[in-house]
């Protein structure tokens, strides 16, 4: 009797199932951290530096004082000016004086039409340069301000680039020192010019999160939101910068770091996924190999989207249906499988 031929024997594989599951749309891009606010602290009156009361690094409010300039000539001008306005208002309270005697002699024809109006004119002179020493006031009394510089905003001092003693100017373009405010803090970034448009539709349903991760190690350092989009797009890239804000309340971030962002765009709810290394290529399009209840397993047509560590699919397998993910190299449709599970991965979520 002829001898039949044993089976092939059955090909070791691992298994996962299709799952449906919440999964994040993230877009990528490379991004600089910037201060939401910097200034380089110059001089706005002539003088010599006297005290910078702040430390190199230090975190300060607004208002505190970071230099004093010698305010003690600009402290003169104040008085001057003062006496030079109590000296006018003095005359100007004697001519007002004169003018009525005059004026009452004028009634007694004891007294010229013309000494009336000479006077007149003397009291409209005194009083116009009494406004003119109020201008002057004014003027030293913000010379004298400037003597005490205080900081705009909250921020964090920089290297020291004036010390103390040294005359400045107000014409000086190097500063005394630099504040940076950092809390919060600012990332600017760019995407591709497509992404535009679905950024501008997800931003008027509400904030879109922002992580800004090392460009190492890909850790993530920080979570913030997203500002706006730039006003244009860059037509030498064809991509538009996009600004981010973090609180930043650990100092992770730091301006100037280069760091890489990530947009979340949109989470799309219980859609059908598969681990992306599960998917097959091939010049017809991509599939799976779906396993049959009698252990073998059949090419799956399937379309996907890539989101990361898995695809989603948009057409050909269901939730809950077995495939093969690993092991793929030797099958073919009808082939007999003995079958590992494998544990299926899971999407980081928002």
């Amino acid at each position: 009797p002829a001898l039949l031929s044993a089976p092939p024997p059955a090909v070791p594989v691992s298994t996962t199932k299709a799952e449906r599951q919440d999964v994040p749309v993230w877009l990528h891009g490379l991004g600089t951290v910037q201060a939401l606010n910097a200034v380089t602290v110059r001089a706005r009156v002539d003088g010599t530096l006297m005290q910078v009361p702040v430390t190199e690094g230090q975190l300060v409010k607004q208002d505190t004082l970071l230099a004093v300039i010698d305010p003690r000539p600009y402290k003169a001008a104040l008085d001057q000016a003062a006496a030079k306005r109590a000296q006018d208002e003095a005359q100007l309270a004697n001519a007002k004086l004169d003018l009525r005697r005059y004026a009452s002699l004028a009634k007694q024809d004891f007294a010229s039409r013309q000494q009336v109006d000479t006077q007149t004119a003397m009291v409209n002179q005194f009083t116009a340069a009494l406004k003119g020493d109020d201008a002057a006031i004014e003027s030293a009394q913000l010379n004298l301000s400037y003597c005490y510089i205080t900081a705009p905003f909250d921020g964090r001092v920089g290297l020291r680039l004036v010390d103390p003693g040294n005359l400045v100017h107000a014409a000086d373009t190097t500063g005394i020192i630099t504040l940076t405010q950092v809390q919060p803090i600012a990332l600017v970034f760019t995407l591709p010019q497509p992404n535009l448009s679905p950024i501008v539709e997800a931003m008027t349903k509400g904030a879109l999160p922002v992580a800004a991760l090392s460009g190492d190690d890909k850790r993530e350092l920080a979570r913030g939101r997203l500002l706006t989009p730039d006003n244009a797009i860059d037509t030498t890239t064809g991509t538009i910068r996009l600004k981010a804000q973090f609180d930043n309340q650990d100092n992770r971030l730091w301006p100037g770091q280069f760091v890489e962002a990530q947009l979340l765009l949109r989470t799309e709810r219980q859609v059908v996924t598969v681990p992306m290394r599960a998917v097959q290529h091939a010049p017809g399009g991509l599939y799976v190999y779906l396993v049959k209840a009698d252990s073998t397993v059949v090419r799956q047509p399937i379309e996907t989207e890539d989101r990361g560590t898995v695809s989603v699919v948009t057409r050909g397998l269901d939730a809950g249906q077995e495939i093969v993910l690993d092991g793929q190299s030797r099958l073919e449709n009808g082939t007999r499988i003995a079958a590992n599970v494998a544990e299926t991965p899971k999407t980081p979520q928002t």
